[in-house]
């Protein structure tokens, strides 16, 4: 290389030298917000990588352990939720259950296919915003209602329909604030259900318009049981930030089960620093819902169940092991059914979807557009053409083996750890690959004995 070309070569190579402040993620965040001055709305969840279960493993057994034997032993799976004030709790097969999304960000043929398929499975779906379809409660065996701050659809026939109840306070992808359905996605049907225009931009609440604090939860737990004649557990859900006094105030508000979403749980649409920097990973929320819950002495006695970013029958293994009695997975489900996928299956063929995800912009594997309403495979949509691409019974066929596939891979785990039960599964199973994942888990740093915080000497 000569003395004249030298400088070149290093100009060229500094060009390519990304900035850790600056880099293209964040120069495309200031050049739309300088271009349009609006902040991003998306759909699913967050992206930047966090603390998650991925971060643990089990301590299986060997010689200090005695495993089970996995086609002679049985390990049962049987799940009580809401026993705790109500007359029918809910008794499930698999401690797995379909998170709440509503008919708005998903169309009527997903809400079916998931009701089949949770029946299948002999678990619960949930309504989500916006009310109860015909299709979803003739399709589910087991349903939970939900009571959301907009009150969107809340019927009180439809209430005493279901199975359960479970008051919404906050969603992990963006606790603090209301949900969103834009507008293209305001079909009649849907309109008339929420009972707002068409085709407008629907914004919800972001807290109860009925209180204001604990007490009026309280009194708002008693109304619901009058009206159910206390036949049907109350769940009380939360957005992950302060987990353990909030987890408390719905045990004293009377709550059956409480419900932890984390940050990184999914959503149809919202402001993407809402997913990205409001409230805490699952991981860290799970052991501060147990403190709580120990603190009160109501281990057993109120269930807690765990949602955001639970994908795997591992992520649910963990997730017990740390003290949850059951999960929620939204976003996993959506995937079972095909979001992302390049394909869709439609009258017995197999078509493409590519052109589709080109035009919004993007591809399979990389699409997070479900608030646009076009849903190249038919999921997140009201579009009467796009909808169709979701056939009910093969998207229930889906759900269904892929909860299948999650229960099998949870028991498997929990035979290696030598138990019979999965509701056994216990921390002492646990250790963390990174020492924030130990001191979120209170589990030791593998190798170790060491839980950073708690025993430093």
């Amino acid at each position: 290389m000569s003395h004249n070309e030298q400088p070149i070569q290093i100009h060229k190579r500094l060009q390519k030298e990304e900035s850790a402040g600056f880099d293209r993620s964040t120069l495309d965040y200031i050049h739309r917000a300088s271009a349009t001055g609006m902040y991003e709305i998306r759909g699913l969840g967050a992206k930047r990588k966090l603390p998650h279960f991925d971060d643990l493993v089990f301590l299986t057994a060997s010689l200090s352990r005695y495993p089970l034997e996995g086609y002679r032993e049985k390990c049962s799976t049987r799940t009580v939720l809401g026993g705790r004030f109500a007359k029918k709790p809910v008794v499930l097969e698999t401690p797995i259950t379909i998170a709440g999304m509503s008919f708005g960000a998903l169309s009527a043929n997903v809400k079916e296919a998931l009701g089949k398929a949770a029946t299948a499975m002999g678990t619960t779906t949930t309504t989500g915003d916006g009310g109860m379809t015909s299709e979803e409660r003739m399709s589910s065996k087991t349903l939970v209602y939900q009571c959301l701050p907009s009150r969107y659809g809340f019927n009180p026939d439809d209430l005493r329909k279901a199975d359960a109840i479970e008051v919404v306070l906050g969603q992990g992808a963006k606790p603090g604030g209301g949900g969103m359905l834009l507008g293209m996605k305001v079909n009649p049907r849907v309109a008339k259900m929420r009972t707002l225009p068409q085709g407008v931009d629907q914004r919800s609440a972001s807290r109860h318009p009925d209180w204001t604090g604990p007490d009026d939860l309280a009194i708002k737990i008693q109304e619901l049981r009058e009206i159910t004649d206390w036949e049907k557990p109350i769940y009380v859900k939360v957005g992950a930030t302060r987990v353990y006094n909030d987890v408390k105030l719905a045990v004293h508000a009377g709550a059956d089960v409480v419900v932890v979403d984390g940050m990184q749980g999914g959503t149809a649409a919202t402001q993407t620093c809402f997913i990205e920097h409001a409230g805490i990973p699952t991981l860290a929320a799970v052991r501060q819902a147990v403190a709580a819950l120990e603190d009160l002495d109501m281990i057993g006695t109120v269930q807690l169940i765990v949602s955001g970013g639970i994908r795997t029958g591992a992520d649910v293994a963990k997730a017990l092991a740390l003290g949850a009695d059951a999960v929620a997975i939204g976003q996993g489900v959506l995937m079972a059914l095909g979001c992302n996928r390049d394909t869709y299956q439609q009258a017995g063929q197999v078509l493409s979807a590519e052109a589709d995800y080109a035009a919004l912009g993007t591809q399979a594997g990389y699409c997070h557009h479900c608030h646009t309403g076009k849903c190249p495979v038919g999921v997140t949509t009201q579009d009467a053409v796009l909808e169709q691409r979701l056939e009910p019974d093969v998207g229930a066929k889906h759900v269904k083996n892929y909860l299948k596939t999650l229960t099998m891979e949870l028991t498997t785990l929990a035979r290696a750890c030598g138990k019979q039960d999965v509701h056994h599964l216990e921390p002492e199973d646990l250790v963390a690959l990174t020492v924030e994942a130990a001191a979120m888990a209170s589990v030791p740093l593998a190798g170790t004995q060491w839980i950073p915080g708690q025993n430093d000497r």
